[in-house]
This record gives structure tokens, sequence and C-alpha cells, in this order.
């Protein structure tokens, strides 16, 4: 009666942890899991108690290829950093232990880490140290061009009124132009100059006002998919700018879908999906938020280059030979100044701009 009391304590400690953890036995089948487990797994125990455990992964002849080493010669081992895809088809990155337990000779303990909340933390200040540190050497680049640009083309314009020929004012006028248009560029380089207007948002009809100009520009041959959350309330947000900022997103898509469709799949119409959800209690960088917009941006493109996709927020990086490099750049600095960021995920047929925006103030 002791010993049941024993076991039934150490469940009640089982059942209130948040690692996940499983009892296997010597065949890999399940004994045993956690709340945990069941959340992190989308199972029950009902469903999968005596069933094999690699039976849960799509990828299951390199899911947990610890378990069978450790069944064999009663070690324990530890795999930091797994790669895990389930049949459901959600992918995660674990931390997990394995480690034989003396309830019968052979059983396993597999005590499961999430790692990908904690890898997205990391990557997401990585992202807001970079976008800080570019926008300082933006800035003090800006002024160090525009300080003689500005002498240049007050030089040229000097020169212009002394000359008579028009053959030779026509040289100076292009060396106008030109200072003209850099300057412009380092401007856009610098993002949007004016003060936020902040008044009630709602992010849907900024989408729809995106999805319009795009249309237009598409002569209506960009097919466009909605999956937005209805449930979303208004935020303080600059209405002109956030659409200033999808629309490089969003153009830079259809740019994408346009050029696989061409090239790689010509039967396959161009296409782009909207997709909207509420994320709670959600950190972006180091502030939690209670409530947060997700925004998803995805086209069925050729897909990022991967060495271009690490620095693909910074100015003047570009897949493109007519491209700027300017657009995520300043995308990334208005989500920024919303206290929001931008991520990015691509492979070949889907390049998944992710769009994160607080819509109350951080806890």
């Amino acid at each position: 009666m002791a010993q049941q009391s024993v076991q039934a304590g150490y469940k009640h400690i089982l059942d209130n942890l948040a690692t996940a953890v499983l009892v296997l036995s010597p065949t890999l089948q399940v004994r045993y899991l956690n709340p945990a487990a069941e959340s992190l797994l989308e199972t029950s125990l009902t469903r999968i108690q005596h069933s094999p455990v690699l039976g849960l992964f799509a990828n299951s002849d390199h899911a947990l290829d610890t378990l069978q080493a450790a069944a064999s010669n009663g070690q324990s081992y530890t795999k930091r950093e797994a790669e895990f895809t389930l049949i459901t088809g959600a992918r995660f990155t674990v931390d997990y232990s394995v480690s034989p337990i003396g309830l019968e000779p052979t059983d396993l303990l597999l005590e499961i880490q999430p790692r990908d909340r904690l890898l997205r933390i990391s990557r997401e200040e990585d992202l807001i140290s970079q976008q800080e540190t570019t926008r300082i050497l933006v800035r003090g680049m800006a002024h160090e061009i525009k300080n003689p640009l500005g002498g240049i083309r007050g030089a040229a314009q000097l020169l212009d009124r002394e000359l008579t020929g028009e053959g030779q004012r026509e040289y100076t006028r292009v060396i106008i132009d030109e200072a003209d248009r850099l300057r412009g560029l380092v401007d856009r380089m610098l993002g949007p100059n004016r003060a936020m207007r902040m008044a009630p948002t709602n992010i849907h009809e900024v989408l729809e006002r995106v999805r319009t100009l795009l249309e237009a520009e598409s002569r209506g041959e960009l097919r466009f998919e909605r999956d937005y959350d209805p449930s979303l309330p208004e935020f303080a947000g600059d209405k002109e700018q956030l659409i200033q900022a999808f629309l490089n997103i969003a153009r830079n898509a259809m740019e994408a879908a346009f050029e696989n469709t061409r090239d790689a799949r010509p039967s396959e119409p161009p296409n782009i999906i909207f997709r909207t959800r509420a994320l709670r209690q959600f950190t972006i960088g180091h502030r939690r938020y209670r409530l947060v917009c997700r925004v998803d941006v995805i086209d069925n493109g050729p897909g990022i280059p991967p060495e271009l996709l690490q620095n693909v927020f910074y100015p003047m990086i570009s897949g493109r030979a007519n491209g700027t490099g300017l657009g995520l750049s300043i995308t990334q600095s208005i989500i920024g100044q919303h206290h929001g960021l931008v991520e990015c995920e691509s492979e070949p047929g889907c390049t998944n701009f992710i769009i994160f925006l607080p819509l109350e103030d951080a806890q």
C-alpha cells in the first residue's frame, strides 16, 4: 500500500512537470507519457499506450536514433538540437536524453526539452541587434555621403551659371541629376523621414489595400489566398507606413512567384497567401506581449538562396539583378518602429515572410 502511494506521488510529480517525459519498454513501446509530452507530441497516452514510439515521427529512421543503443547497452545518451517531424506535419527542434531506469531492467526514460522557443528568441535578439547596428551604420554613412554631395551639386550649379555653351552645360546638368539621384538613394536607405502618425489600425484593411494594389499591377494574373483571423483587434499603428511595409514584402513575393511559374513550373499559377493569427503571451526579442498579431506572406516562388537568407534585411542586398535591396530593409525599419519584427523562412517553392506586430503594450 505504501509503495502504491509512493508511485502515485511520483506520477503526480511527472504529470506536473513542464518537461516532456516518456517511459518506454525495451521494445520502444510507450508505457507512459506526461501531459507535457502529450502536448508536444500532439497525442494522448490513451491513444498510443503500448504502441511503438517511432510511429509518432514522420522521419522515424532518424528520429531518436539513440534509443536502440540505450536499450541494447544500458547506457544513457543525450542529443542536442535534434530535428523532429511528427506524422501530423509539425516540426520542431529539441534536446533529448535517454536513460535506463530501474522500474524494469531495460525500461527507458526519455526526457525531451523543446528548443524552438529559445532558438527563436536568440534569433530575434540577433535580428534586432543587427537592425540597430545597420541603422547606425546607414545614418553615419548617409551623413558622410550627403555633405560632399551637397558641395558637388552646389559647385555644379555655380559652374552651370558661368557656362554659355549649351553643350558644356549639359555636363553640369548630368552632375546635378546624378547628385540628386544619389541623395534620393541615401534617403530611401534611411527609411521613412516623417514621424509616425499612430491611430487605430486594422491589419486586414492594410492587407486588403496591398492585395488590391498588387491585383492591379499583375492585371489579375496573380492568385491570392486569404486566411484571416477575424478575432484580431485594432492596434495603434501608422496605416500608411504599414501599407508600404507589407507592399514591399508582397511585391517581392509577386515577382518571385511570377519568376518561378514562368521558368520552373509554367503550369502552376503564381500564388500568394496572406494569413493572420493571434498569438498570446508571445515574446518578441526580450519583451513579452499579452497579444501579438502574426502575419504570414507566403509565395510559391523559387526561394531565397541560403547565402542570402541570413542577410536579406540588410540594405543593398538583393537576389535580383534590377533590385535595389532597400525594400526589406525599409520594411524591417517600419515594423521595428511598431515594436515588431520580420523573419523569413524559405525553401524552393515556398518562401514565408513572417511579421510579428504587438497588439498591446509589453508586460
